[in-house]
Formats: structure tokens, C-alpha cells, sequence
């Protein structure tokens, strides 16, 4: 057998075994992993310095608000000059408008006491450990995958809540079919950004989880009552001042903005206007609540169903961006735990591989490429997981 022969053999024999599902195996899995996490260092290193620089980041926010809450004023979070003033001790010069419901004071008031620098630390460092300690029960033989998932780059180096609302949406679908209240709770702390939560209700009422309806009707009602009780009716009467910041952004023709976020409304935006975009996202956001609902006729088993829920959710929602999509790590992952137990469907593990990678690498080509393309991605993980689900 001459070199080309045998050239020739070990193509078809790695071609077939890709094919297969051997190929990664679980240590290569693993190594890349390490790698992965070690490539995060000195990249989130640079956005580190760029965000406690000139550059600022969205976490200047939520720090803001946090040093507004600790100056005894509340209702002072949604007032543009109170926001300047507070976020201008952070050396950066730059302004990020606070838009989150009062609820969400709970989460950032401590942030309030600590300077800038600890301050983006500190959040990220918590957002990426509450994210992984619930996440890593999606998988538990995928931990480390889960760790080093470029959702999580993203979360962190956005220095955005990404992580926090991940943790309550993947939280709830594993809690759901052993502690329906607490499933429910947490989906009701969702009030704090409810356009993520989107798709649950639907979710939870095709599959009867009356418990867990109950759980987030109290939890999301009680966070709002309560944040009337601790920040005083003068922050809920303030909270619309906020609209205006969020119509001055989406009434934008066209620009980054639109080109950053990972919707079908942003990207049919981009291509054929707003009024095509907000039509096209109408009927996708339908098809998306139809397909969660359906998706209880095929499985009784809350992680598929969830899974399905969770991957439609990154095509219905019209506001998203790649900082929120920690929350697919459970259908990505619910997808590999399926396949390790019933068998590697041909080029799946690769498919996934490219589906963990999508987010990441979405982003990055969005602004070269002049659209995001990440709604294709989660079309097609949404099409994973229907196919795997009418197997059950």
C-alpha cells in the first residue's frame, strides 16, 4: 500500500468516526475545554482594562444604581443626571442608562458599596459561579464543557446579567419535575428581565404545572410588592422614565445596534426595515409558543420539553442579545446527555460542537458581516431537539 493509500484510509477511518460520534472523545472534549478556559484569561484580561478604562462597559449600569441606592435615593436610578453623576466616579466618562424594573435593585445594591474595578470583578466572578452551580446539574459528566462555554465569555465580558437570568431559566427547567414551587419561583424572579421568560407561561400551562404557575405568580408579585415596601413608590412611579431610553434605541434605523443583537427582528431589520422585521418576528414568536406547547404531546419529560422551550426561546423573544444566551447550555447539553444514552445520531456531536461554538463566533462576524446570523444557529438547535424529542 503506497502513502496515498494509506492517506486515503485514515481519512475515511476519521470521516467515519466523526460521523459516528467517536471522534471527539470525552478526554478531547476535556482537553479543549481547559483550553478554552485558559483562552478566556487574557481575553477577558483586555476587556477588563477596556471597561475600567475609557471604553466602560453596560455594568456601569448596574454600579450606578447600586451607588444611587446606597445615597438613600431610589427613584434617582431612572434620572439620567443622577445616573451621570454616580457612574462618573468610576473614572470611565462614559453613561449606561439603568432600564431594569425595581425588582432588580435587589440584585445590585451591593454593588453600591464596592469601587468600579472590585465592583466588575466581583459581579462576574458571582454571576459566572451562581450560572455554573446550577448549570452543571444539566450534564454533570459535561461540567467542564459547561464552565468553558463561550456563553459564559460572553456573559462575563459583557459585564451584563446574563448570567443571573440564565441561572433562574435553566434553574427552573431542572427543578420543575421534583420542586415545582421552587421551579416556579425562580421563573417569577425572571420579573426582573420578563421578555427572557417569554415563552415559560405558555410552557408551564400546555403542561399543566399548576404549582409552578402558583410558585412564579408569588414569586414575581411578592418581588414587585416588596420592592414597592424597600425602595418606596416614588422608584415604581420613576421606572417609565426608562421607556424612553429603550424607544430612543430600538426607533434606530439601522446601525450596530441592531447588527449586535442575535434576533430575527434585529436581523430582518437590518436587511429589509422595521415594519418586515416586526411582521416576520410576530409569526416567528407564534410559532415559537406552538412548538413549546407541542412539544408536551411528544415527551412527558420536563428536561426535553424544556430544552425545547429554551432553544425556541432564542428565536421568540425580539430583544436579545449574546450576553443572554447562557440559558442554551441546557438544550445543548440536554441534547448530549441524549445522545450518550441512546446513541450519536451521524455528524451530531460535530453539530453540537458547532452549536456550543455559534454564539461566540456569531457575534464576532456580526460587525464584518453587517448582520447576525445567530438566529440560523438556533434554528437549527431548535430543529435538534424537535427530532430528538419525537424520538422519545
Amino acid at each position: 500500500m503506497n502513502g496515498v493509500e494509506m492517506g486515503q484510509n485514515r481519512l475515511q477511518r476519521a470521516l467515519h468516526a466523526a460521523r459516528n460520534g467517536h471522534w471527539p472523545d470525552s478526554a478531547r472534549v476535556k482537553g479543549f475545554s481547559v483550553l478554552f478556559l485558559i483562552a478566556w484569561v487574557p481575553m477577558l484580561a483586555k476587556v477588563f482594562f477596556e471597561a475600567t478604562g475609557g471604553a466602560g462597559s453596560d455594568f456601569l449600569a448596574f454600579w450606578g444604581a447600586g451607588r444611587i441606592l446606597a445615597g438613600g435615593n431610589p427613584a434617582n436610578v431612572y434620572n439620567l443626571l443622577a445616573e451621570q453623576a454616580a457612574q462618573a466616579a468610576s473614572g470611565t466618562g462614559q453613561l449606561v442608562a439603568y432600564v431594569n424594573p425595581p425588582p432588580y435593585l435587589f440584585l445590585v445594591a451591593p454593588l453600591g458599596w464596592l469601587p468600579y474595578v472590585v465592583a466588575w470583578v466581583a459581579w462576574g466572578l458571582a454571576g459566572w459561579a451562581a450560572w455554573f452551580l446550577v448549570a452543571r446539574r444539566i450534564a454533570p459528566g459535561h461540567a467542564l464543557a459547561i464552565l468553558a462555554s463561550p456563553v459564559a465569555y460572553l456573559a462575563a465580558s459583557h459585564g451584563q446579567n446574563g448570567f443571573f437570568t440564565a441561572a433562574l431559566l435553566v434553574g427552573g427547567v431542572l427543578f420543575l419535575p421534583r420542586k415545582p414551587w421552587l421551579a416556579g419561583a425562580l421563573f417569577g424572579a425572571l420579573i426582573i428581565k420578563p421578555h427572557l421568560a417569554l415563552l415559560v407561561p405558555f410552557w408551564l400551562l400546555a403542561g399543566r404545572q399548576w404549582r409552578a404557575i402558583g410558585g412564579a405568580a408569588i414569586s414575581a408579585i411578592g418581588l414587585c410588592l416588596l420592592s414597592l415596601l424597600v425602595f418606596g413608590p416614588e422608584t415604581w412611579a420613576a421606572y417609565p422614565q426608562s421607556f424612553h431610553v429603550s424607544r430612543v434605541l430600538m426607533a434606530q434605523s439601522g446601525g450596530e445596534f441592531f447588527v449586535r443583537m442575535c434576533t430575527p427582528y434585529a436581523a430582518v431589520h437590518v436587511l429589509a426595515g422595521q415594519a418586515i422585521a416586526v411582521v416576520l418576528q410576530g409569526f416567528i414568536t407564534l410559532g415559537g409558543i406552538a412548538i413549546t406547547c407541542l412539544a408536551w404531546r411528544r415527551s412527558a419529560d420536563a428536561q426535553a420539553t424544556g430544552a425545547m422551550m429554551l432553544a425556541a426561546t432564542a428565536l421568540a423573544s425580539p430583544y436579545l442579545f449574546s450576553y443572554d444566551l447562557a440559558f442554551l447550555v441546557q438544550p445543548v447539553f440536554w441534547l448530549a446527555t441524549e445522545a450518550r444514552r441512546t446513541g450519536w445520531r451521524p455528524w451530531e456531536k460535530q453539530a453540537l460542537i458547532l452549536l456550543w461554538l455559534a454564539p461566540l463566533a456569531t457575534r464576532a462576524a456580526a460587525l464584518p458581516l453587517g448582520i447576525n446570523l445567530m438566529p440560523l444557529a438556533a434554528a437549527a438547535l431548535l430543529a435538534l431537539v424537535w427530532t430528538r424529542l419525537s424520538r422519545k
